[in-house]
């Protein structure tokens, strides 16, 4: 599985722990940027992370800023991106579970053991098939699609 990461600078140091977390997991690792803790804007990031997944050049992806909320509005205006910022494995799970998220945004402000255990439970957690997920899904692509 190939997974797209990005940060702004708040988020560089927990990125660069990150991408060696996944590659010691067995995960090809895309690194988006940035590329060091001096000061850049986390929406073009979180953009280029937005236009990397939707086209399927990474099959997830991971965002990270100051607060991960920023960087996750980003995603969201990339059309058919569906970002969830979280702060827990339980939301982590069902980010990806209820709500089929492509890319999560967190924190870099977390700590790094926590962050891994969140990271850990959204990429082995499964999409949830059942109608009512789905409905609720094509509920939102049919409004993004107008």
């Amino acid at each position: 599985m190939r997974i797209a990461i990005a940060s702004d600078h708040r988020g560089y140091e927990m990125k660069q722990e990150l991408k060696k977390y996944l590659k010691n997991q067995n995960y090809e690792v895309l690194d988006l940027g940035t590329t060091s803790k001096e000061p850049v804007d986390y929406p073009k990031y979180g953009i280029l992370l937005g236009e990397t997944i939707k086209e399927k050049k990474a099959d997830l992806g991971i965002a990270i800023c100051g607060t991960g909320i920023g960087i996750s509005i980003a995603c969201n205006k990339v059309k058919g991106i569906i970002c969830a910022k979280v702060s827990n494995k339980k939301e982590a799970r069902l980010a990806k579970e209820h709500n089929h998220a492509n890319i999560i945004a967190l924190s870099g402000e977390m700590s790094k053991f926590k962050t891994k255990q969140i990271i850990k439970t959204y990429l082995t957690s499964k999409e949830n098939k059942q109608e009512k997920y789905i409905k609720r899904i094509n509920q939102i692509k049919e409004y993004e699609n107008g």
